[in-house]
């Protein structure tokens, strides 16, 4: 199994700086106080997405010129007490995914290769953490979370209960009410019986997971379970006796799926961003100190600030300028009146404020 992450020299930001997007962007910190232990996500995207219809995988296909994988993968990465993001590919896009890491600057990334089935290509992305324990890139986590690479649209919040109860009970999901009945039919096609809708959810993804329940669900599956399986919880239950605390997920946690799918993930995308902005300032004080009372204010007025980036280069920042509001600060060194001064400039989407 080959395994890459992002160097360090690919990563936009300041290592040095106190003020990154993974410190600063998951709100009022609620997340950093509740979890104090690792953390770590896997995300299986392996799949060739025969039901979209289309000959780019869903996971790679584009809305608003960035990769939906992308868009889920900042879903984990904006959160500070979220560590090392696994994510699971075919080894023929191994490459690709690699570049989606590089152009997007996502640092919390580490690409491993898949499988033939997802349970295989799952168990290769915990292996990721086993098989390097005294790597700094990959250290063991506490928790794991488990996740489809084409569900962007995931919360804080739910990630939030998701991972504490699987701490507390060894496993957790999130479910859904049942939108049609379910029923069984004959080798004839005919109506054998149906369940009552009532008594039964819908599974749905994140499910989070004590690694070692995990993993040693894994080592002791079946290969008809490796094969046909699709159910993370159920090899926690079968195979170590671990039952799931199951929690009411949002109705945002549905699959891009078909082709119109991606359509109804862009308009909401396209919500989500003309209501938000990502800060760009540079390490001085003076810029940080303002990027952190300009998050405040747009909060009071309804806009929420995603990412405070410390720095960012030139391709970066038109990267973002095609698919964000972006709002960058910079100090500059002036003469006036005789004096050297400090002067802030601030500019949104390029323009000057």
């Amino acid at each position: 199994m080959q395994e890459e992450s992002a160097s360090a020299s690919a990563r936009p930001l300041d290592p040095g700086s106190p003020l990154t997007r993974d410190t600063e962007c998951s709100g009022d910190g609620r997340g950093r106080a509740a979890v104090d232990f690792p953390v770590a996500v896997v995300l299986p995207a392996g799949g060739s997405g025969e039901r979209m219809g289309l000959p780019t995988p869903k996971q790679f296909c584009k809305i608003l010129n960035r990769p939906l994988i992308s868009y889920t993968i900042q879903a984990f990465e904006r959160l500070s007490w979220i560590g090392t993001i696994v994510v699971v590919v075919a080894k023929e896009n191994h490459d690709l995914m690699l570049n989606i890491v590089r152009k997007f600057h996502h640092t919390k990334v580490k690409v491993v290769h898949g499988a033939t089935s997802r349970h295989r290509s799952i168990f290769n992305g915990l292996q990721a953490f086993s098989n390097n324990t005294d790597d700094s890139l990959t250290p063991k986590p506490k928790v794991v979370i488990i996740h489809d690479a084409v569900r962007p649209f995931v919360e804080e919040d739910l990630l939030l209960k998701i991972t504490l109860a699987a701490k507390e009970e060894g496993a957790s999901g999130a479910i859904r009410p049942l939108v049609s009945t379910v029923i069984a039919t004959t080798l004839e096609g005919y109506l054998n019986h149906s369940l009552e809708r009532a008594k039964y959810r819908a599974s749905e993804m994140p499910q989070g997971f004590l690694y070692d329940i995990i993993f040693q669900a894994y080592q002791r599956c079946s290969e008809y379970d490796f094969d046909f399986g699709t159910e993370c919880l159920h090899l926690a239950l079968q195979y170590c006796g671990t039952n799931a605390k199951l929690i009411e997920g949002p109705p945002t946690l549905w699959k891009v799926t078909y082709k119109r799918d991606l359509a109804a993930a862009e308009a909401i995308i396209k919500e989500t961003l003309s209501a938000s902005a990502c800060v760009i300032t540079e390490a001085a004080a003076e810029a940080v100190e303002l990027a952190g009372t300009l998050q405040k204010n747009l909060a009071t007025q309804g806009m929420v600030v995603t990412d405070v980036i410390p720095y960012a280069n030139e391709s970066y920042t038109d990267c973002l300028s095609k698919t964000r509001n972006f709002i960058q600060i910079a100090v500059r060194n002036v003469v006036q009146k005789g004096e050297w001064i400090k002067r802030l400039r601030c500019s949104r989407n390029g323009s000057t404020f």
